[in-house]
């Protein structure tokens, strides 16, 4: 595969995975000392990349949660936010200001904090009750960060006695880089097909629904925006019937995340349209992919980490064959703003 190096995304991964006694440790504490609600906080990406979990808690769960934008949170007055809430917080380098404010917010008010960070000794890390690190870049951030929050999350349903099948799903996990790999490499040849075809398209629609949703959101703001500099824009599939439908033409790009989870019909429902009027239609369906050894009633939590793995490779090609690094900014940690 095109710069990929399977060493590096195992031991990333497999650092993720590897965190799993130590991640069982902090939510039976936190469990222990009693919490009566979740808060997802973090910033671009990584809000995004908790976008799923609150849907599957929200889902699976008598756990309120609320998946929460970081430099809103604090200013919002959030009124279920209290020293019985537990809140989780992301930051690959464990210095994005906006969420190390809001982790600082919430230590302040006697909410207990768990934080997701790369490295030890950096702001978020040295803030937060408990820090969960596991060193990983921006390519494969996405699926390490997951791979912490399936075992962090489930753990916590677990022990709220919504997800008896926790022990079976966590050693599932272990398998899934491997599974991951493997959907790598059945998708290259249509990643490659994909960026050879569209390398020079000016906008894109990206459509996700419920555990996809993040997805779309991510990937059209972090990637083909900010990284590639293309004008994207990203739309619930619930809500693409109330307004951006009017904008596809038989020359619009729409990209389909479709995972497995209840909102499938509304994909279905986009899918059907975007075949009657557009020529540019991409599909990624998690369905696709075989991931031999995950029990069929764990496939809708996975939906969101085999999309990001398969638009990892998206970005790999966009990259080549547009000659646009994916590392230059114009603006992002470039300039003061």
């Amino acid at each position: 595969m095109l710069n990929f190096s399977r060493e590096k995304y195992l031991k990333v991964t497999g650092g993720a995975i590897g965190l799993r006694e130590e991640i069982e440790r902090v939510v039976d504490k936190v469990y222990e000392k009693g919490f009566k609600n979740l808060f997802l906080i973090g910033s671009g990406g990584a809000v995004a990349t908790f976008y799923p979990f609150e849907y599957m808690v929200n889902s699976t769960s008598t756990i309120p949660a609320y998946a929460e934008i970081a430099a809103e949170f604090v200013l919002q007055n959030h009124k279920q936010l209290s020293e019985e809430s537990l809140v989780i917080l992301s930051s690959l380098s464990g210095t994005t200001e906006e969420t190390v404010a809001a982790a600082k917010y919430c230590k302040e008010r006697g909410a207990t904090t768990i934080g997701l960070t790369g490295e030890y000794n950096k702001p978020l890390a040295d803030t937060v009750d408990f820090p969960l690190v596991n060193f990983a870049e921006n390519d494969f951030a996405s699926d390490s960060n997951q791979l912490v929050l399936f075992h962090l999350i489930f753990r916590l349903m677990h022990k709220n006695g919504d997800f008896p099948e926790y022990e079976k799903f966590a050693a599932q996990l272990e398998l899934l880089p491997e599974k991951l790999i493997e959907a790598k490499e059945k998708f290259e040849p249509k990643a490659e097909a994909f960026a050879i075809v569209y390398k020079d398209e000016p906008y894109h629609m990206v459509v996700g629904s419920g555990t996809t949703w993040g997805r779309a959101y991510s990937y059209a703001m972090c990637v083909l925006e900010e990284m590639q500099w293309i004008k994207t824009k990203s739309i619930h599939a619930a809500e693409f019937f109330h307004g951006t439908l009017e904008l596809v033409e038989e020359d619009t790009s729409m990209i389909l995340l479709k995972g497995e989870d209840e909102t499938r019909p509304l994909m279905n429902r986009v899918e059907q349209f975007a075949e009657q009027y557009t020529k540019k239609l991409t599909v990624l369906d998690t369905k696709d992919y075989a991931l031999e050894g995950i029990s069929l009633e764990f496939r809708k939590y996975l939906s969101p980490i085999v999309t990001s793995t398969l638009l990892q490779r998206l970005s790999v090609h966009l990259e080549d064959k547009r000659n646009h690094s994916l590392e230059i900014r114009r603006y992002y940690r470039t300039v003061a703003y």
